[in-house]
């Protein structure tokens, strides 16, 4: 067994670091979460091209600085920090289980490369283009931006001629893909645990999730109890898989009930859901004369693309794109979606709940009144987990009981609070009229949709007369 200290360590980056190499050969760099951050010349090597610095231009929550206006951060901070992170938790391990786990330099450089690469991927607007404009426009394709990432990479690779093993390349990728669908089977790697680090597929726990929460939170002024640096010093591999001890179950447990509010609070918040979907609408319409989404062909064309592609289409004289400049225009008027209500879905009703359309609401409209149409009415359905699905996330977890066993286990939620969740899914379903004389008449095709499915009103309140008469 490693030799771990079972005193509490105290959570210095920067002297960890400089413990392992020489920090004259590095980039120091400022990070407002991390502090000092260096970066060794080999990932300069990435960072000094226009494939990451495109980064700059892609906002980390999207559209959401248009409701929490400091919300500006962008997806290469958070690419600088997850790289920072991966590097001390390798490092960590290495620290107090090197001689065990035999962690050498080459697994070192590709978790840190893995770290700093694996959002390079993403698409404008973050996961706007993934989830919601690319289904609209090329309905079918199996595309993710891990997937897309990793051909970036081969892409940099090649047109900067960097001098990097092959091995390495392969293992990064690996890693960036370890918590998608295109991940390889478990038995198929090897030192497993170190696919936990940066996208781990297993639990959800991973830095990734450890910088956005803390960046996300502080920018949008919500305030984090979770501190993910007791997790970094605590840890440790058994059988091959990270583990935590059990008296940090509860730390544990604050991760994901901090994620799941930074999703119910900022990512989905209805103002931002509202933008979002002009957003889509503005691009879907602008599609067939950009030819936007035909840059997910390649990685040469994908890098040109970012946030700035409203700016292009708000300001492009093209008579083509007139529907879209109008669609942005109301954006920036503040003339947007309008709310009309939402309501969760019943718990012993989530297992088998199948999307809500506009379709649906507009077949239950009454007879009487404003005739709706489909392209009036937007709905989305919100789905927040804790971590996976509906199961409690520390049952897939293991914990170790002190420094001194090597045994380790799961803890079930009815062996650690009653005040702990029932449930550990949501489904939020919420209707927007895109013109505003038609919310009354939407709001009430939507209550007749909650009647029809579940014999009762299931939102908790209905829609303010004041949002109805709004002209």
């Amino acid at each position: 067994m490693g030799a771990f200290s079972n005193e509490e360590l105290s959570f210095s980056s920067n002297f960890n670091f400089a413990s392992s190499q020489d920090l004259r050969f590095s980039k120091q760099i400022h990070d407002n979460v991390h502090g000092n951050i260096y970066i060794d010349p080999l990932y300069l090597k990435f960072i000094d091209t226009e494939q990451f610095q495109r980064l700059r231009d892609l906002k980390q929550l999207g559209v959401a600085h248009m409701v929490y206006p400091g919300a500006v951060h962008s997806r290469f901070e958070h690419s600088l920090g997850v790289y920072w992170l991966a590097n001390e938790a390798v490092h960590k391990l290495k620290t107090h289980q090197g001689m065990e786990l035999g962690i050498d330099h080459f697994d070192i450089q590709t978790v840190k490369l893995a770290g700093l690469l694996h959002d390079i991927g993403h698409g404008p607007f973050s996961h706007l283009f993934e989830r919601e404009f690319l289904p609209q426009v090329r309905n079918g394709l199996d595309w993710s931006h891990e997937q897309m990432s990793v051909d970036m990479i081969d892409h940099i690779v090649d047109e900067r001629h960097i001098d990097i093993d092959s091995g390495t390349i392969k293992k990064v990728k690996e890693m960036i893909l370890a918590s998608s669908k295109f991940t390889l089977t478990k038995s198929s790697r090897e030192k497993q645990f170190l696919y936990d680090i940066v996208a781990n597929g297993r639990n959800g726990i991973d830095v990734d999730k450890f910088d956005y929460i803390v960046r996300d939170s502080r920018a949008c002024a919500v305030g984090c109890n979770f501190q993910f640096e007791r997790l970094m010093e605590t840890m440790r591999v058994l059988g091959d898989e990270i583990c935590y001890r059990a008296k940090d179950y509860l730390t544990i447990h604050k991760l994901f009930a901090t994620r799941a509010d930074l999703h119910r609070t900022i990512y989905t918040h209805a103002k931002v859901k509202a933008i979002e979907l002009m957003i889509v609408d503005a691009l879907v319409k602008a599609n067939d004369y950009l030819h936007i989404s035909s840059h997910i062909e390649h990685p040469s064309q994908y890098w040109k693309l970012d946030d700035t592609i409203l700016k292009t289409i708000e300001t492009a004289p093209d008579p083509e794109l007139k529907e879209s400049r109008d669609l942005i225009l109301r954006v920036r008027r503040r003339d947007l979606y309008q709310f009309c209500n939402e309501y969760a879905v019943p718990r012993d009703k989530i297992e088998h709940f199948k999307d809500v359309t506009a379709h649906d609401i507009v077949c239950s409209q009454k007879s009487s009144g404003e005739i709706l149409n489909e392209e009036d009415v937007a709905v989305t359905n919100v789905r927040i987990d804790l971590t996976r699905g509906r199961h409690n996330p520390l049952e897939s977890i293991h914990f170790f009981k002190d420094y001194e066993s090597d045994e380790k286990f799961s803890i079930p939620d009815d062996r650690i609070s009653h005040l702990l969740p029932s449930s550990y899914q949501d489904m939020i379903v919420r209707v927007y009229s895109k013109k505003p004389h038609l919310v009354e008449a939407i709001s009430d095709a939507f209550e007749n949709f909650q009647l029809k499915t579940y014999g009762i009103k299931a939102q908790v309140h209905e829609t303010p007369e004041k949002k109805k008469r709004r002209v």
